[in-house]
């Protein structure tokens, strides 16, 4: 779910490739698993770019504040570039076929860096003054010698980095205002000196031009179909671009160029789609482009769509024939044989193919980074080549082959063999050195074991041949003491180059890499089989020399063919292809060992070698220091001289300077003269000045002390009336605050009344709400024992007619008993609560002193005393509550004994039924009893209808206890106003303590 704003591939493990999403992160993922291998983290912005190192194992990604160096083994963070902030950073990338890392900023500034120790190695120099280019994009060549750098202008900047000097301006037509982007277009045979730059612009056209000659080759894309960014290809065929409209073209190179620079792949067949089969399509691949406006062609021009597919049917031998780049080594040959030699524009491609080269850049770089050796350092005293390119490239080859053997350091010849390929691939050096290494291990073999002899054991193996073929010539050059070190080894050594020109020179290549490695002997034998005619008439040995180092009028392809005649003719027991190896190419990644000479030679010949130069330099040294020593005699003899010279003429000036200073100071006495008289005037004019300026003064002073006492005086008169202001607003202020002290004292009072308003209305509410309910209580005893006395009256009715009279009055009796221990016990409880009531109005009076005596003492422990108030009253209403119960519990027992004994009575005479009903009334009852609260006690009125004297005590008990209650309210009416006239006479609180205060 993460944006990507930079991709990269060609890593290491070919599998992989990394992406840079929009959250800064780097993310690798694998292409055949589909899985995530790393995560990488530590940018803070957006990363921009993404360059991998040509080994593929490690890669440099670029934001605008930072660059990071990955390892992409360990996934790990080696190096961080940071820059100030003021100056980002627009790409930080590899340069290929080298370890140097290159670095653009947005000053234009462009820096390389060593990628081993990440040392600066050197900075492009400031462009043309006045130029207002800025730098944006940036393309290098595969040989990473021309750097090319754009903007947001129509110029490009051509920089050479082997001389770290601007090359080149190229200025675009007018139509072009900006550059998007830059891309070289690679060719197979240009050695990565690559000359077409594709330029693409804001008008969303792509242009390819030639950099060396500025024309304008071809364009892609259009104002209709715009291109938004493009990528070349690696072999330079194909070019793929992301148009405006979000398709993707894909465009052939050979068919935008006129002459194509490219083979046609021979192992492709090209079908029509619509006459494949379904069979084929299982094993083809569809490409697809869209329309699109081509230089050439007309608007209505289309692309067609093409079938690729591949020769599946190959034979074994066909398999083990086929070369990189899709070729075949028989068909090769069979073209080889049919035209003599390879096309000359595809010479190179075939020459690559068939000898397998492995393109190791990390191997070769490292031998270059290792300098120039010992033994080429003075090369152009022993070969003096007119072209200076021509010479380093030539040195560097030579030295990158003593770097890889010390054998080719010690070799007299190898420039000799080298040089043709040399000059044949002056413009890449890797395909150069691989050539030659090439040729040496397998076209050179066995050459280097009789070192520093001539390989005595091959130029045997051609006297051999040449014995077989042709005694006669043989035995003529025996005759005259020509061995073959003499017609044999020249050609061997130089590879023909001495005797042939540039185009026989490649048609016998063209056959020789096309061949085992012995036909390359066969070659220089059948040159000496063809050339018998004038050896035979030569009889001096140095005009046999003569012959074999310079060119002769000879025709190649004769010896070609007669070559190949002595591969099939000569017998297998001297045919060299019995001694010689089959073809072996270059390992990949690093480049095979090369041990096949006697080392103690080569050692010796070095060690005599390095004692020679020790020696040189120790005679240098010396001869230097002579010449130095020379040096410095003249030099101090002319120093003598010098200082005589300037000693005369010192005296002569000393002479001449004394004459002059008797002159001065006769001319110095009459001036001090003059300057006396000057001086007496002017001291004079200066005391009367000086008078002058002292009266100013004195006067200037009396005016500022005059001007200071008015000063004083008005300030005097303008603190006086600050004062009074002053003043002023503080009795104001004091008048102010009276008045609020006076509103708060109000305030305060009207808060108290209110607030003893509101205790009298609820004490008044609780007096009335007691009331009401032992009115309600008395109205429900009253009404409970009407209904007791009607139902025991009926029932006493029932009992009358079925018992006798003695039975009656002892159940009278009985009862009379019950209900005189019910009362005395009634009275007994009532006594107590009346007791319990006596001594809460006790501790009331007695709190309430203390409360009066506690609020004058200390106004601050109020709140702690109502406190404890609170809590006495909860244990009150509790102890109120209890007493309730108890009273309540004591009525319903009474009630279930008289209701159980008269339903036992009435049991016989049916009923039962009614008396039930009655107990289910009382019940009901019983719970109405339980909602109202009762704060005193409610009586047991007699249960016998007939006993008056117990309604009487009844009565007089609730009339004892209401004049109570009656005296405890007055009791507490005379507290409140009491309360109240004691907190109106105290004085009253500032604003901030009528908050606390609570009546």
């Amino acid at each position: 779910m993460q944006a990507c704003t930079a991709l990269a591939f060609n890593l290491h493990r070919k599998t992989e490739f990394l992406v840079a999403l929009a959250d800064y992160s780097i993310k690798c993922f694998d292409t055949e698993t589909k899985e995530l291998v790393s995560w990488m983290k530590g940018h803070d912005s957006s990363v921009s770019s993404i360059s991998v190192h040509g080994s593929g194992r490690y890669a440099i990604t670029t934001s605008t504040d930072t660059a990071q160096l990955w390892d992409l083994d360990t996934f790990q963070r080696k190096r961080k570039l940071n820059v100030r902030q003021s100056v980002g950073i627009q790409k930080v990338f590899f340069l290929p076929l080298s370890n140097t890392i290159l670095s653009c900023f947005k000053d234009n500034s462009v820096f390389a860096w060593e990628f081993d120790t990440l040392h600066c190695k050197y900075r492009l120099p400031t462009p043309v003054e006045g130029s207002v280019l800025l730098y944006k994009v940036f393309a290098v060549t595969r040989d990473g010698q021309i750097f090319v750098a754009g903007g947001k202008s129509n110029h490009l900047h051509l920089w050479c980095l082997q001389t770290k000097q601007l090359k080149r301006i190229i200025q675009m037509p007018a139509k072009v205002r900006a550059v998007r982007h830059l891309e070289f277009l690679p060719d197979s045979f240009d050695g990565g000196s690559n000359q077409v730059l594709g330029v693409l612009s804001q008008d969303n056209i792509m242009r390819f031009i030639n950099i060396e000659t500025c024309k304008l080759l071809f364009y892609i894309g259009s104002h209709e179909e715009g291109i938004s960014t493009a990528a070349v290809s690696s072999n330079g065929r194909y070019i793929a671009s992301v148009m405006e409209n979000g398709s993707l073209n894909l465009y052939s190179v050979q068919a935008l160029v006129q002459e194509g620079n490219k083979p046609p792949p021979p192992m492709f067949k090209v079908k029509d789609w619509s006459k494949c089969t379904s069979e084929e399509n299982k094993q083809a691949m569809r490409v697809t482009s869209g329309r699109s406006e081509w230089p050439w062609k007309s608007k209505g021009s289309k692309i067609q769509t093409r079938l690729l597919k591949l020769q599946v049917n190959s034979s074994l031998e066909n398999k083990e024939n086929e070369l990189p780049g899709g070729l075949n080594k028989k068909r090769l040959q069979a073209l080889l044989k049919g035209f003599g030699e390879y096309p000359a524009k595809y010479r190179m491609f075939v020459w690559r193919s068939l000898l397998q080269l492995p393109e190791n850049h990390l191997a070769f770089s490292s031998l270059i980074d290792k300098g120039t050796h010992s033994a080429f350092v003075n090369i152009q005293n022993e070969y003096p080549i007119k072209s200076r390119k021509l010479l380093r490239v030539l040195q560097r080859t030579l030295s990158a082959l003593a770097h890889w053997s010390d054998i080719f350091a010690e070799t007299p010849y190898i420039p000799l063999l080298a040089f043709p390929f040399v000059k044949l691939f002056q413009n890449n050096q890797l395909i150069c050195f691989e050539v030659v290494a090439t040729v040496v291990v397998n076209f050179c073999q066995h050459w280097f074991e009789y070192f520093p002899n001539p390989p005595v054991n091959v130029l045997s193996m051609m006297e051999n041949v040449l014995a077989h073929h042709d005694k006669e010539l043989l035995q003529h050059l025996i005759k005259y003491k020509v061995t073959s070190q003499v017609y044999a080894w020249p050609l061997l050594e130089t590879l023909f180059s001495e005797v042939l020109t540039r185009e026989e020179w490649l048609k016998v290549f063209d056959n020789i890499f096309s061949n085992h490695p012995s036909y390359f002997l066969m070659i220089a034998v059948a040159y000496i089989i063809c050339s018998r005619a004038p050896l035979l008439h030569c009889n001096q040995t140095a005009d046999f020399e003569y012959f074999f180092h310079h060119r002769n009028n000879l025709d190649i392809n004769v010896v070609i063919k007669k070559a190949y005649h002595l591969m099939e003719a000569t017998p297998l027991d001297t045919h060299p292809q019995r001694v010689l190896d089959d073809f072996i190419p270059l390992t990949k990644g690093q480049y095979p060992v090369f041990n096949k000479y006697p080392t103690f030679v080569v050692d010796y010949q070095t060690q005599e070698r390095e004692r020679i130069r020790q020696d040189e330099i120790e005679y240098l040294r010396e001869r230097q220091l002579a010449h130095e020593l020379e040096a410095k005699a003249q030099e101090r003899k002319a120093e003598d001289e010098a200082w005589y010279r300037k000693q005369e003429l010192l005296r002569e000036a000393e002479e001449q300077r004394r004459k002059m200073l008797l002159e001065e100071e006769e001319k110095l006495a009459e001036q001090k003269q003059r300057l006396a008289a000057v001086k007496r005037e002017l001291k004079v004019k200066e005391l009367q000045f000086l008078d002058a300026s002292r009266r100013r003064f004195l006067k200037y002073q009396q005016d500022q002390r005059q001007m200071e006492l008015k000063r004083l005086d008005d300030e005097i008169a303008r603190k006086a009336s600050m004062r009074e202001q002053e003043t002023a607003a503080t009795v104001q202020d004091v008048e102010v605050r009276r008045l609020e002290l006076e509103s708060q004292r109000q305030l305060f009072e009207q808060h108290l009344i209110k607030d003893q308003e509101a205790v009298t209305k609820e004490v008044k509410e609780e007096v009335d709400a007691h009331r009401r309910k032992v009115d309600l209580e008395d109205h429900l005893v009253q009404r409970l024992m009407e209904i007791e006395r009607e139902e025991k009256q009926k029932a006493q009715i029932v009992a009358e007619e079925n018992l006798t009279k003695a039975e009656q009055k002892r159940v009278d009796t009985d009862w009379r008993l019950q209900a005189l221990h019910k009362l005395r016990h009634d009275d007994q409880n009532r006594e107590k609560h009346y007791e319990e009531i006596a001594k809460i109005l006790h501790d009331n009076r007695v709190k309430e002193a203390e409360l009066l005596k506690t609020m004058r003492e200390a106004g601050g422990k109020k709140w702690e005393e109502v406190r404890q108030k609170k809590a006495q009253l909860e244990e009150e209403q509790k102890a109120a509550a209890a007493a309730d119960e108890h009273r309540k519990q004591f009525l319903e027992d009474r009630m279930n004994d008289a209701l159980e004994l008269a339903e036992k009575l009435q049991r016989e005479d049916g009923y039962f039924e009614r008396l039930r009903d009655l107990k289910a009334r009382h019940t009901e009852r019983g719970v109405e009893l339980q909602r109202v609260p009762r704060s005193g006690n409610i009586c047991l009125n007699d249960l016998s209808a007939s006993e008056s004297s117990s309604h009487m005590s009844l009565d007089r008990r609730r009339e004892e206890l209401a004049c109570q209650e009656r005296e405890l309210m007055a009791e507490v009416r005379r507290l409140r106003q009491k309360l109240t006239s004691q907190a109106q006479t105290r004085r009253p609180p500032t604003r901030f303590q009528a908050t606390e205060w609570t009546p």
